[in-house]
């Protein structure tokens, strides 16, 4: 059934990609409307080049699932840090003679290693790759059934990058630099949390739906989001209060002028508003698809989008806000995106007195997370003003780091004060963390990321 299906989704993209590529001109012009000619011609040689990256991608894309099927997170989790290699070594080794095709090339090595490294794991665990198409077999139909909803919420997923970029493109050249400096920023509570958990609990939601015990599905979806929540709020507080250190450090005191570093941190801050909310959302999806429900995600991600790209072009062209206004109607669209599946994961689960239990926890998390804020905001004032030289790099990362483990404390005291019983459970993880050598060593490993909440009866 695997290699039918890896075999059929190949082939689909083998015909999507001949399209765009021999489209990529066309598509240039629609993407970057207002780029030069000669910038639109680089895009179309970016864009035909990063299209052999896909084709690995295809195929590795699914042994990941294959592999993180049997709860083996930490190959998958490799993957990409070799894919980031290929592109590393692109920089500095083709860069020199192809200038920015360098780095498109070495996505393309890359891309191969994040294959490469997941195929001897893959066979391990059974998989075996044949050269069928078996349209016959169940698992295939159902699998193919529940891939054009989804294909297109990720289609749809990246309008709002498309639509970021049309509008940024229209404005003072290097607005598009400072918002993607911004956003790469925003999307690490989203990468750090809510996509790693939830790709560890896609198994276990999926193994728990297919038993039909909706009360341990229940269970086990509010405890996740809960351990969600607890991660990415002081993260996102984090980034809101200590945008502009962030931003310096990440990017340079000196060779980032002062006008980008305070445009790209209140960009950073408005996005980060809502980078638990997007965290979140990576649970909640994935809540759906464990009940074999594509469509509602992709609905309520049509809706989005729309949405998103109504109010960032009437915060641009309109009101005049630039990149500020881009950040806003993303921010505002990942609020009410998640709020909106939320509510109808809840109905559809109809687990009413597990839900309020869990929005009780969700409030006190909330309410930390302001009381850390300010206690990151006031010593950031006053080590900025008395004690550190912040025009220099070394006391600005002591800075931050200070900072930082101000608030951690805080945090991590008020939720021992207010009994959040997910404070346990990141001790826990915390502990398995130290603990990697036995983990990794057992057989099977002992990768899970989702701890069982402890009994609070």
């Amino acid at each position: 059934m695997a290699a039918s299906t890896m075999n059929c989704i190949f082939l689909i993209f083998l015909v999507i990609s001949g399209i765009v590529f021999f489209l990529a001109p066309s598509l240039a012009r629609l993407i970057g409307p207002g780029f030069s000619l000669s910038q639109l011609s680089t895009l179309v040689s970016l864009l035909r080049i990063m299209l052999v990256a896909q084709m690995f991608f295809s195929i590795s894309g699914f042994l990941t699932s294959i592999i993180q099927s049997h709860q083996r997170f930490l190959v998958p989790a490799l993957a990409p840090v070799v894919y980031n290699l290929g592109i590393i070594a692109g920089i500095i080794f083709l860069s020199p003679s192809f200038g920015i095709l360098g780095p498109a090339i070495g996505m393309v090595i890359g891309a191969a290693l994040h294959m490469f490294l997941q195929i001897p794991l893959a066979y391990k665990l059974g998989f075996k790759f044949q050269p069928v198409l078996d349209f016959k077999d169940s698992g295939m139909r159902e699998v193919l059934s529940l891939i054009p909803p989804r294909s297109l919420a990720l289609g749809i997923d990246q309008i709002e990058q498309f639509v970021a970029t049309v509008l940024a493109s229209l404005l003072v050249p290097g607005s598009l630099s400072l918002f993607n400096v911004a956003k790469l920023l925003y999307v690490v509570p989203t990468l750090l949390v809510g996509s790693t958990i939830g790709q560890a609990a896609l198994p276990a939601l999926s193994q728990i739906s297919a038993l039909k015990d909706r009360d341990e599905f229940a269970r086990t979806l509010i405890n996740t989001f809960l351990q969600v929540s607890f991660l990415a709020l002081p993260i996102s507080v984090l980034f809101i209060i200590l945008r502009i250190p962030i931003v310096r450090i990440v990017f340079g005191a000196k060779t980032f002028p002062w006008s980008a570093t305070l445009l790209t941190g209140q960009t950073l801050a408005i996005l980060a508003i809502s980078a638990s909310f997007y965290a979140e959302m990576q649970l909640v999806v994935r809540g759906f698809y464990a009940l074999h429900d594509t469509k509602t995600p992709l609905l309520v991600g049509l809706f989005s989008a729309i949405f998103n790209a109504v109010t960032g072009y009437i915060y641009v062209t309109v009101f005049n806000l630039g990149i500020v206004g881009i950040a806003i109607a993303i921010s505002s669209t990942a609020v009410i995106e998640t709020t909106i599946l939320t509510i109808f994961l809840s109905h559809k689960l109809n687990k009413v007195s597990e839900i309020i239990t869990g929005l009780k926890s969700l409030l006190q998390m909330i309410l930390i997370s302001l009381i850390t804020g300010i206690c990151l905001w006031i010593p950031m004032r006053l080590l900025d003003q008395f004690i550190f030289d912040t025009t220099r790099t070394l006391p600005l990362m002591a800075l931050t780091a200070t900072t930082s483990l101000i608030g951690l404390g805080v945090y991590l005291g008020l939720s021992k004060l207010m009994n959040i019983s997910q404070l346990q459970t990141f001790i826990a993880l915390m502990n398995r963390v130290k603990d990697w050598r036995r983990i990794i060593n057992s057989n099977p490993p002992s990768e899970a990321l989702i701890i069982p909440a402890p009994d609070q009866n």
